[in-house]
């Protein structure tokens, strides 16, 4: 989030340059020792802590790879290219085809964005992240909106930040300091008190733009040599429907022009197949605005639903799944039970019956604790695999709904597999094959990744350390490559990420295989072990397909309507 300082605010001004001043004294006074600084390829270079930086490593090696990198790794933190090191370390330079280096580029790009609405509106700047294919920035404009004749010049005022090379400045600043700066925004002082729970924080300053931010960033704005504003949308505070509207610009950038132009051919061609013309052209299914978000499947798309839906029953057969039907609605009593009532409320269809509180259900899983608990349970039945292609609801924001892939009504190839502890990795590793049976048939390509633990989990270490060994486990058997996404579990357990690639080398995320130990807790759920005693058993969440109406848009995209 940004602030402009504007015109006759001299105590904005004059605090950060006393800032700066104390930042630098601050440096002054570190006491330089000599380092050494580990390379990706174990090679060992010498430095000075708190003076050289990884932009004097990079030049170090070649001047193409300083002039291409956009950030730094330091000990596997993102790192700015001018911020000193501070000693012994690894450090990795990462250029704009990377992952974090996209996301750092674009995190840039939207500051830049943040600074041309701020001279071009004069409202008050929200968030402003990197997202997938680019970055956005949220302003409230009061009654005041955007409009497409506004991007050139937003572009304008862009493209003078780019020739002005503006360095990023990182600085640290109490919450105290930045309360004061931000006053006349109240949607930084929500984020202020909300979010920050430190007694200092990081900013970053590029030209007369004070941005409250984490970091890192390019070294200057003019490493953005190509950019565009793409679109704009409504939205509200925080995704709350009850909360303010804002505006929101969309925008993408480049490291070099080439870049951008074919960018601009791919989304010539992604036009071309976009799913929701061809779905009208072919008479396949269409949306209808007394049914916001839900769709229409007309006979012939039917036809692609239904061979979609009988093709994963066929392979049930093969695999071991027994279907099963579960009800629509429940009395929240269910939800609150499950955990969902308390942080996914808002996302769900809840009404009265006879003064009773029920919602239609968003997921499968609840339904099928009740179903494995509704008897005892012996280890020689285990492992359980419902499967379910039951509706689901969930109260997407209507400016969210984009075409099938994201829809209020929907149906997916749910499954949840109850096990022993010991079964994780032959289920596992089934459902992987299971995975690689259906999207070498769809042509697609995809990548795994192992995400761990979060920050904050429930449950035992212990038992995350085992349960991830396990995973680590069957994806090693399973034998395609794969990588650790650190911190990025869930909150109840670890799981692996399928990221699918389709023909326009879009990744998209359809599959699931996620462990859960706190349902079973939370519902109590046990089985009769050997030994006469009572065990909790795992859940394993699964999905193949993911929802039946994303898959049909990513398909219909992917193969061009043919």
């Amino acid at each position: 989030s940004c602030f402009w300082l504007p015109k006759g605010k001299q105590w904005y001004q004059r605090r950060v340059r006393e800032l700066y001043s104390e930042y630098e004294e601050f440096l002054k006074n570190q006491e330089r020792k000599p380092i050494k600084v580990t390379l990706p390829n174990g090679k060992e270079v010498e430095g000075e802590s708190w003076t050289t930086t990884p932009l004097d490593i990079a030049n170090g090696i070649s001047a193409g790879l300083a002039q291409n990198c956009v950030i730094s790794k330091v000990n596997g933190v993102l790192w700015d290219l001018e911020r000193p090191l501070e000693g012994d370390c690894s450090i990795e330079m990462l250029n704009f085809e990377s992952k974090e280096g996209k996301e750092v580029f674009w995190h840039s790009t939207a500051h830049m964005l943040g600074e041309a609405m701020e001279r071009r509106y004069g409202g008050c700047l929200c968030y402003g992240p990197p997202i997938e294919g680019g970055f956005y920035y949220d302003m409230h404009m009061g009654e005041n909106s955007v409009c497409e004749a506004d991007y050139n010049g937003l572009e304008t005022i862009m493209k003078s930040i780019v020739k002005e090379k503006q360095p990023f400045q990182r600085l640290e600043m109490t919450k105290e300091d930045l309360l004061e700066m931000f006053k006349y925004n109240e949607y930084k002082v929500r984020i202020i008190e909300k979010k920050i729970h430190t007694p200092t924080t990081t900013v970053y300053r590029c030209g007369p733009l004070i941005d409250l931010c984490r970091g890192p960033h390019v070294r200057n704005t003019g490493k953005i040599k190509a950019l565009k504003v793409t679109k704009n949308s409504s939205t509200y505070w925080e995704g709350n429907s009850e909360a303010e509207s804002l505006q929101r610009i969309y925008g993408i950038s480049f490291p070099d022009n080439k870049q951008m132009k074919e960018w601009k051919i791919f989304q010539e061609e992604a036009a071309k197949r976009d799913h929701r013309k061809i779905g009208l052209q072919q008479e396949l299914f269409f949306f209808h605005e007394l049914s916001a978000g839900s769709c229409f499947w007309l006979p012939k798309g039917t036809i692609i639903f239904n061979t979609l839906q009988k093709w994963i029953q066929s392979e049930y057969l093969k695999r071991g799944f027994t279907e099963v039907v579960t009800p629509n609605m429940y009395n929240t009593k269910l939800w609150e039970t499950s955990g969902h009532w308390q942080h996914y409320a808002e996302n769900m269809f809840s009404f009265d019956v006879e003064k009773e509180k029920y919602a239609l259900k968003p997921m499968n899983c609840p339904g099928h604790c009740i179903m494995f608990a509704h008897r005892p349970r012996s280890w020689r039945e285990l492992p359980i695999r419902y499967a379910d292609f039951g509706v689901l609801h969930r109260n997407e924001l209507s400016g969210a709904l984009s075409g099938l892939t994201r829809v209020r009504r929907f149906q997916q190839d749910d499954a949840h597999i109850f096990c022993t502890i010991d079964q994780i990795v032959g289920e596992i590793r089934a459902v992987l094959d299971f995975l690689q049976a259906i999207y070498s048939v769809l042509g697609f390509t995809y990548a795994l990744e192992l995400s761990t633990r979060p920050e904050k989990y429930l449950g035992e270490i212990a038992m995350w350390d085992d349960a991830e060994s396990r995973l680590k486990q069957a994806l090693d058997e399973f034998g395609a490559p794969w990588e650790i996404n650190p911190g990025d579990g869930a909150f109840y357990g670890p799981k692996i990420d399928i990221t699918v690639h389709d023909a326009l080398r879009r990744a998209h995320q359809c599959a699931t295989v996620q462990l859960d130990f706190q349902l079973p807790i939370r519902f109590g759920l046990t089985y009769n072990a050997p030994d006469g005693t009572e065990k909790r058993p795992v859940i394993i969440h699964r999905a193949i397909l993911g929802s039946i109406e994303r898959m049909t848009g990513i398909l219909t995209e992917h193969f061009a309507g043919k």
